[in-house]
């Protein structure tokens, strides 16, 4: 073999490591760019792949990290959780959660910090139940995620007088649970678009929404205390950049839609339907959202998922946008 064929050979492998070692890094959470105008302290925020996080979707695509002034990296995840684990593991800085997926890890995160709310709603999460089914007496199996799913379930069935100890709950992640229902080997399950579209596209049926049974959720934005203590100006041009993205999803539904299909790959059919069910607005963590925080703190502990009431006093910075986004606190 000659020197010059040596050297294609020898290329050709360090190629193939470097794709593997890039698919590597890649299969646990995909990333997304902040973008060319993208300036100012690098920050990575988790995510997730639904609609639901259309304003930090919409927010890369118009530039709003690098107009003020952040260079940040979205981090998808499937589950909330994982997302929230992501903080403490120093893989992101920041993160969207819903309030019960936040709640429940904070056993094992007490310093995690919700600083604002970005979106809430009774609408988005639905119940979706199989062909069988003609009655919720009938239910005997449920498909869960771990959070707010579980809640959501737990509260359904509750509501129709349905001892939630005589149903069997099978947990799985979103994408496989359509297809769970469609195979009869769960009756229902509760979960955010697109998951009851493709449950309904499997033969399943749409029985209510959370808020038919007086549930809602919140999705705050979320940090860690140690990297708030260093950071809290960054955290504050997140906060304003996001209060944008919010404002504009609401008025500009299509171009949410457009951003969140190229970078999430959700039909921009779904997004537009999400933004009519879902109020996208950020605001102040007021001491009337403490109650909900604290039936869904306590229903952790009755199940037994966490063996100590976390303390949302220290968790909830009720106030912050007014004190530190406005400053006028």
């Amino acid at each position: 073999m000659d020197a010059q064929a040596r050297r294609w050979r020898l290329q050709g492998a360090f190629s193939l490591i470097v794709a593997l070692l890039t698919l590597s890094a890649c299969s646990s959470a995909t990333t997304d760019s902040g973008g060319d105008a993208a300036t100012g302290p690098a920050i990575r925020i988790a995510i997730g792949i639904d609609a639901a996080y259309a304003p930090f979707f919409l927010a890369d695509s118009k530039g709003l990290w690098g107009k003020h002034d952040l260079n940040v990296e979205l981090v998808q995840f499937g589950r909330g959780g994982e997302a929230v684990d992501a903080i403490a593991g120093g893989q992101v800085q920041m993160a969207g959660s819903s309030d019960t997926t936040t709640i429940a890890q904070l056993q094992q995160n007490p310093t995690l910090r919700a600083l604002l709310v970005y979106q809430e709603s009774g609408r988005y999460l639905k119940v979706v139940t199989g062909s069988g089914i003609s009655d919720p007496s009938q239910i005997k199996k449920v498909a869960v995620v771990p959070g707010l799913s579980e809640l959501a379930m737990t509260k359904y069935l509750e509501s129709k007088k349905i001892d939630v100890d005589s149903v069997k709950l099978v947990t799985a992640d979103p994408p496989e649970i359509p297809a769970l229902l469609q195979k009869g080997e769960v009756d229902a399950y509760t979960l955010w678009e697109p998951w009851p579209a493709k449950g309904v596209e499997l033969g399943g049926k749409v029985q209510e929404t959370t808020g038919d049974y007086g549930l809602s959720y919140q999705h705050w934005l979320i940090t860690g205390q140690e990297w708030l203590s260093g950071n809290e100006s960054t955290a504050v041009r997140v906060a304003q950049a996001l209060e944008e993205a919010t404002a504009l999803v609401e008025s500009d539904p299509k171009a949410a839609a457009e951003a969140t299909r190229k970078a999430a790959k959700v039909p921009a059919e779904q997004t537009e339907t999400a933004v009519r069910e879902i109020d996208f607005k950020v605001r102040d963590i007021v001491t009337a959202d403490m109650k909900g925080y604290t039936s869904t703190a306590e229903w952790y502990l009755s199940t037994g998922k966490v063996k100590t009431k976390p303390d949302l006093n220290a968790t909830v910075l009720r106030g912050w946008v007014t004190a530190k986004v406005k400053g006028t606190g």
